[in-house]
């Protein structure tokens, strides 16, 4: 599947955009599901001893799709085409690695 046609899937179970305060409905949820796979890391870092083998690769492959969920569609509340999103970070971390500009902090590396 690519990822425009994915984006497109995904918006039959999004709520409308005139929705009343979806957009931050979206936000609170991406972060809450990025959270989520947080919190589960810090067990694993607690309970095991930071053993990442442990972790339940069906359940990261479930968050991670909630949320890429989010990811369309608020990128789709703007207009723009999940490819387009993809594109664009591959082509700014490419530049970073040529620049070697990969390590550190900041967006405009």
């Amino acid at each position: 599947m690519d990822l425009n046609d994915y984006q497109k899937a995904a918006l039959r179970t999004a709520a409308p955009k005139e929705k009343h305060n979806e957009l931050f409905h979206l936000l609170l949820g991406l972060v809450g599901e990025t959270g989520e796979i947080a919190e589960k890391a810090e067990k694993i870092v607690r309970d095991q001893n930071s053993d990442f083998s442990q972790w339940d690769i069906e359940d990261l492959t479930k968050e991670l799709g909630d949320t890429l969920w989010y990811v369309a569609v608020i990128a789709d509340y703007f207009g723009v085409p999940l490819e387009d999103v993809a594109q664009l970070n591959i082509a700014k971390l490419a530049d970073r690695q040529n620049r070697a500009m990969l390590g550190g902090s900041g967006d405009n590396r």
